[in-house]
């Protein structure tokens, strides 16, 4: 079928090019999925199995390195050696008590007028000792999570909307908590947890032949002007972000930095599952709605496929993935693998009904098919085979839900993966 009208609105606005050319019939018919084989995480590249978890660091290397070469690309740089972080506002009482709130600054190259994070922090009142934390980036200035005086308006994000061609729809102090419904921060910090959060656009803006900008540079050899092509896309570029700030939260005193659940909703959640995947201090990984090329299998073809997110996201991948377009069962890695590739840590998957687009039963999957993966290792997978209903969390060392609903963040969401991580982290 078509897309849908949110589907191809949402795909026009952020490439304003694809207007008029919708020539994808996308597939929302379960009985219509192909059959497929998936690769098996639990089998060597020359067909030997994985026989017990001493083999499975080997395995996890090579699975690793596939997806690095023909998805999200080779990271070029760790951590700069002149990285740097900026106090910009001292921890200070907000939202009425139910929060302390700090803002740094993390200068990528160390200097000001180089890239640049700004971290907004949102610490539990009355901590005794270092809290937990979830960690996240999110689609606009900080000061769009809470309608707290106190955020400072992030400068750059107005010039990158413009730069995309989506100006504000209204003055920057106006939109001052727009995006609140998203971050639930009194139940994180009420929950004994910190928030932790940037603008993603920080660290690499989010449109095509911007390889200019943001910290690519940083990382490229003499003459080099864009990454090549098994070299990181934006995905890559803001997980390796996601990678700085638990620099810098190593360093909090009001963080324990061995304790941060990253979290990711849409592409973000596809950022999130890979942050993890390639940091492994990374203790939980949430995803939220990730869809294609995130928490969804591939092979499936439902909903967002390979050849739409490849044309109108290009620069979200290495170059290497365009050629996969239309041909899933090439690739020689699958999203399962992706979420194996943090075992034996646990993590988190949750899907809406009405979002059909990410392939709600592909995201379930993946978990069933990753969980013998964590088995091998000792832990326990997802608790389930059979999909659940609505508002059933199912949850092991891996966790799912789906709820009622559209694409997005809810408290709901927030709730299951509070009560997952107060589990795995030995909460009460």
């Amino acid at each position: 079928m078509p897309l849908t009208r949110r589907a191809w609105l949402s795909l026009a606005a952020a490439f304003p090019s694809l207007s008029g050319q919708n020539k994808w019939n996308v597939n929302y018919d379960e009985s219509k999925v192909p059959a497929y084989t998936l690769p098996d995480p639990l089998r060597f590249e020359d067909g030997t199995p994985v026989r017990s978890a001493r083999d499975w660091p080997r395995r996890r290397a090579e699975i690793l390195a596939l997806f690095e070469r023909h998805v999200y690309g080779r990271i070029p740089g760790g951590r700069p050696a002149g990285m740097r972080f900026e106090v910009l506002t001292q921890p200070e009482a907000a939202l009425g008590g139910a929060a302390v709130r700090k803002q740094v600054r993390v200068l990528f190259s160390g200097k000001s007028d180089g890239p640049k994070m700004d971290l907004l922090l949102y610490l539990p009142p009355n901590s005794r000792g270092k809290a937990p934390a979830f960690l996240g980036l999110h689609f606009a200035s900080n000061h769009t999570v809470r309608n707290d005086p106190g955020i400072l308006v992030n400068p750059a994000w107005e010039r990158f909307r413009k730069a995309a061609g989506r100006p504000l729809e209204a003055p920057a102090e106006q939109m001052r908590g727009s995006h609140a419904s998203r971050w639930a921060v009194e139940k994180i910090t009420g929950a004994g947890f910190a928030l932790v959060t940037a603008y993603y656009c920080d660290i690499a803006p989010d449109r095509k032949n911007a390889f200019n900008e943001g910290v690519y540079p940083l990382f490229y050899r003499p003459g080099q002007t864009e990454p090549a092509d098994d070299e990181w896309g934006a995905i890559g570029a803001w997980a390796w972000g996601l990678g700085r700030a638990l620099d810098y939260l190593e360093q909090e005193p009001a963080v324990d930095a061995r304790r941060v659940a990253v979290m990711g909703h849409s592409r973000l959640g596809k950022a999130a599952l890979w942050a993890s995947a390639i940091d492994p201090r990374f203790a939980i990984a949430i995803s939220n709605n990730s869809g294609c090329m995130g928490a969804a299998l591939s092979r499936r073809r439902f909903g967002e496929t390979v050849e739409i997110i490849s044309t109108a996201f290009p620069h979200w991948f290495c170059r290497n993935f365009r050629q996969y377009a239309n041909r899933e069962d090439a690739l020689p890695v699958d999203q399962h693998e992706l979420v194996a590739l943090s075992a034996p840590r646990p993590v988190y998957a949750a899907s809406a009904q009405e979002d059909l687009w990410a392939d709600p039963r592909g995201e379930f999957l993946s978990l069933v098919h990753a969980s013998p993966v964590w088995r091998l290792l000792g832990k326990r997978g997802l608790p389930a085979t059979e999909m659940p209903p609505p508002h059933r969390p199912v949850a092991g060392d891996l966790g799912y839900h789906i709820r009622a609903g559209k694409h997005d963040v809810t408290d709901y969401d927030w709730e299951q993966y509070i009560a997952f991580a107060k589990r795995h982290f030995g909460m009460k």
